[in-house]
């Protein structure tokens, strides 16, 4: 074959194989599959909203994307993220992707946004928070078509009123109110909580002071009020400074023997009560009686068993360890007793004990003490019959008592009852009956009665 030939058949096959690699490119041209999708962030369709942009597309090599109304409104990214839209209205995204074959395919998706919805609420209590309480809502939400409320406690319990008025709590204590409001698609929640006081309640005891337990005039009590959801109180005293009050615990004096009332009336500002109790009184004797008094000898009040010095102002006997616990001038008796067998007894004033074994009372006062009457040679005397018979301080305030180196001395329990006489520093006048002389080795002690004014 010629060199003509070989090269027109070489150009031929050239041709041939170019038009079939021509033919094969284009059937083998990549389609477009192009396809997104969006989620609208926590389902909230109130703007501000987030809206999240997923693309699904295949084939394509180049994006586009607008979002009208969107923070950003074009993007050329595979992915643009999300989206933030800031208004209400009907809002459209779309796509057109294209490939380097050509290939364009669009899509887009229309959605659209709510106004924002804000939930609020007030509760304005009336008068106050005891309970029977009234309490106002009052709906400050923003954007919601409906609503639901619920009333812990309340009445009425529910409600679906946008503006529910005035609901009732009759139970003290924390009550929840919720309100869920709803526009369309989503719901929104807030919830509060509010505090009703227990309701009026009037009652109330007192303490009587110390010195005046026995309810003789005058007699000073300290009112114990246990009233509850009060906001003012009233008092009422009969026979008594003051006759009335208006503190919540105040302090009174009364003044007369007898039957007296105490009212006290209470107020919440919505409602009043009122409880009267009495007291019984009685006549002053200006007497302070004391029974089964025990003084312990010697080996007794050091042993902390039974002690020796005794108060009547605290109406104590005390040991060696609790005297600590009294000032020294509180201390009007000390009985000085030397065994068992109550062979040398006397009582003995508090500022002389230099004669005992008992220590020095640091500010001791003096006290007059007849301890034997039948040496004494008193014009003044007391026998047991007479102490018996003592139901008012006359007859120990017309005593006269002397100290004498014959009343100081001791005595023995050959003697029962005896009566020993007093005088303490303050001027008080009183009486001693030992009943009883009670062996009990170291433990021994005399059992008494004493009567002693009050001033």
């Amino acid at each position: 074959m010629s060199i003509l030939k070989h090269t027109a058949f070489y150009c031929f096959c050239v041709l041939i194989v170019c038009f079939f690699c021509a033919s094969c490119s284009k059937e083998q041209a990549v389609p477009i599959s192009l396809d997104f999708s969006i989620s609208i962030v926590d389902d909230d369709y109130s703007v501000p909203v987030k809206v999240k942009v997923l693309n699904q597309t295949f084939g394509a090599d180049a994006y586009s994307w607008t979002f009208s109304g969107a923070d950003h409104e074009t993007s050329t990214s595979k992915n643009p993220g999300t989206l933030v839209y800031s208004k209400l209205g009907t809002y459209t995204i779309r796509l057109e992707g294209s490939n380097k074959d050509g290939e364009i395919a669009q899509k887009e998706i229309t959605f659209t946004l709510d106004a924002a919805v804000v939930v609020d609420f007030d509760t304005e209590i009336e008068t106050n928070n005891f309970a029977p309480a009234s309490v106002f809502m009052y709906n400050k939400t923003q954007g919601a078509t409906s609503y639901s409320w619920t009333f812990e406690g309340g009445t009425p319990a529910t409600s679906t009123q946008e503006q529910p008025g005035v609901v009732l709590f009759t139970t003290p204590g924390a009550h929840r109110i919720n309100l869920v409001v709803g526009k369309g698609r989503e719901t929104h929640e807030l919830e509060k909580i509010i505090t009703v006081a227990e309701g009026l309640d009037v009652a109330f005891d007192w303490d009587v002071a110390f010195q005046d337990d026995d309810l003789q005039v005058p007699v000073s009590l300290v009112m114990r009020n246990s009233s509850k959801g009060v906001l003012t109180y009233q008092w009422s005293f009969t026979n008594a400074t003051p006759s009335t009050s208006t503190e919540e615990n105040p302090s009174v004096t009364f003044t007369k023997e007898g039957t007296q009332t105490i009212t006290l009336t209470v107020s919440n500002g919505k409602e009043t009560k009122a409880i009267s109790k009495t007291i019984a009184l009685v006549a002053n004797t200006n007497l302070r009686t004391f029974t089964d008094v025990k003084f312990g000898i010697n080996t007794a009040h050091h042993s902390n068993t039974i002690g020796a010095f005794f108060s009547a102002t605290t109406r104590e006997v005390y040991t060696k360890e609790s005297r600590n616990t009294v000032e020294g001038n509180a201390i009007d008796l000390v009985f000085f007793g030397l065994g068992e067998d109550f062979s040398f007894n006397k009582f003995v004033a508090p500022d002389d004990l230099s004669s005992t074994t008992f220590p020095v009372l640091e500010n001791a006062q003096h006290t007059r003490i007849i301890n034997s009457q039948e040496q004494c040679m008193c014009a003044s005397t007391l026998s047991v019959s007479e102490f018996d018979a003592i139901t008012t301080d006359v007859l120990l305030h017309n005593l006269h008592l002397t100290e004498t180196n014959g009343g100081a001395l001791h005595f023995t329990a050959a003697i029962v009852p005896r009566v020993v006489l007093f005088q303490t520093a303050d001027g008080r006048k009183g009486a001693i009956k030992i009943k009883e002389y009670v062996k009990d080795g170291l433990n021994s002690y005399i059992l008494t009665d004493i009567k002693i004014q009050k001033i």
